[in-house]
């Protein structure tokens, strides 16, 4: 039997359909609730409302649980490389070793950049942000490969998927390189996809790079715990405007776009820097931490708590482990390690941070390791946004791919003033002054 709510308007009874997710999830159904009723509903930020029905990521906030297409992402971050979690994601089962392997085949093969797009690269300006640049850059791939018609629609799709997730990578390397003035490095068909980037990064014709399997693993995971997280703010901006039927070079864009705000993809900058500036001023978190706790303060602690989470980020505790055995390795000891740690041990203990649910979250220990690894501040986000692509890309074809698709477009409540005449201009300053006048 159909379970519905009964919503009650003007003395009239409605039944709103109710529906309920793989995981028990249970949502009222309002689709049809303007229609019935003449009433839309008011969801500042979309806190209590969900946009689709989607079969690739779970996330359980008051659990801690993190799933991609079914998959523990404590496993995938385990066994799994980059590579077959994207596979994963974009394909919703994990990769036979054939499939795994054509798969990396695809990614060698179109892993070069079109030789023209360097000019564009050396004509931005040298103080704009890694991000501004890939956002753009990714617009201008659909101008350098444009759809070819002989192709099907899946094939076409399946090309673009790849070039995004092999180019985006080696276009990230490259604005690094041109940005410090030195020769572009060209991806080696001999490496795995992190160990490219990498080498694609440090490389250099007087230093040649000296590839460390422990980091590559440390950059696998990173993206793994960054490839999908449901309907975030970056997600939610792919599918947006791939709702309106846009290439997915555009949509891609537009997530970019939306992972460059510091709260969103930025965290994990905001979190290096204020650790620095609190070893800076003699390791003292007392301050900040009385800052935080402040409610008249705006300060926040970076890094602390999650819009879905209210229990201690699945992600963090992953990250935290690869963050120690990759600074005990390199350098022993970190500083600004130990002042994170001391802040997460402040945050577990104090009963402010425990009743609003402020526990560490994945950028908390993200930044630590991207700057051991010797990832400058500014590229942060742009590798969060190589990890993310798979989870967009997946996104963006269940989307198109939804047989009930509707081109997004909110409703709103409207609070402005009410049906006014137009006034000519030379009347405009005298009503003014009689409105003055009579208060």
């Amino acid at each position: 039997m159909e379970q519905t709510v009964k919503i009650v308007v003007d003395g009239k009874t409605f039944r709103l359909p109710m529906i309920t997710g793989s995981e028990g999830e249970r949502v009222i159904d309002i689709s049809g609730l303007r229609k019935e009723t003449g009433l839309v509903t008011l969801d500042p930020g979309f806190a209590n409302t969900a946009s689709c029905q989607s079969r690739i990521t779970f996330v359980d906030g008051e659990r801690g649980i993190l799933r991609y297409r079914g998959i523990p992402v404590e496993q995938l971050a385990k066994h799994s490389t980059f590579v077959e979690t994207a596979y994963l994601l974009i394909n919703g089962e994990l990769p036979t070793q054939k499939q795994l392997n054509r798969f990396s085949v695809l990614l060698n093969d179109h892993s070069l950049v079109h030789e023209d797009m360097q000019a564009f690269f050396q004509n931005f300006p040298r103080s704009a942000h890694p991000m501004g640049i890939l956002s753009s850059m990714v617009n201008a791939l659909r101008a350098f490969y444009p759809e070819i018609p002989e192709r099907s629609e899946e094939e076409e799709i399946d090309i673009t998927v790849t070039r995004l997730l092999s180019k985006v990578r080696t276009m990230a390397a490259m604005s690094y390189k041109i940005f410090r003035g030195h020769k572009v490095v060209y991806p080696r068909h001999d490496l795995t996809y992190a160990a490219n980037f990498l080498n694609m990064m440090f490389d250099s014709p007087v230093r040649p790079y000296d590839i460390d399997e422990d980091l590559v693993k440390a950059l696998n995971v990173f993206w793994i715990l960054h490839a999908d997280h449901e309907q975030n703010c970056s997600t939610a901006a792919v599918r947006v405007v791939g709702s309106a039927k846009v290439n997915l070079y555009a949509a891609i864009s537009a997530g970019i776009c939306a992972l460059w705000g510091p709260l969103h993809g930025g965290a994990n900058q905001a979190v290096v820097e204020m650790v620095s500036q609190i070893h800076k001023n003699g390791g003292d978190m007392a301050p900040l931490i009385a800052r935080a706790k402040d409610k008249n303060d705006p300060f926040r602690l970076m890094g602390f708590g999650h819009r879905v989470y209210k229990t201690y980020d699945p992600r963090a505790r992953v990250m935290k482990k690869v963050c120690d055995s990759v600074l005990c390795k390199l350098t022993g000891h970190d500083p600004l390690l130990d002042i994170a740690k001391g802040l997460e041990e402040v945050a577990l203990k104090d009963p402010y941070f425990i009743d609003h649910h402020l526990y560490p979250n994945v950028d908390f220990y993200s930044g630590i390791l991207l700057r051991a690894i010797g990832i400058p501040l500014n590229m942060f986000t742009v590798l969060f946004a190589i990890g993310r692509l798979p989870g967009w890309i997946s996104q963006w074809r269940e989307s198109i791919d939804d047989p009930g698709w509707k081109i997004d477009r909110p409703r709103q409540v409207y609070i402005g003033p009410g049906e006014r005449d137009y006034v000519p201009i030379k009347k405009r300053g005298r009503q003014t002054r009689r409105k003055d006048e009579k208060n």
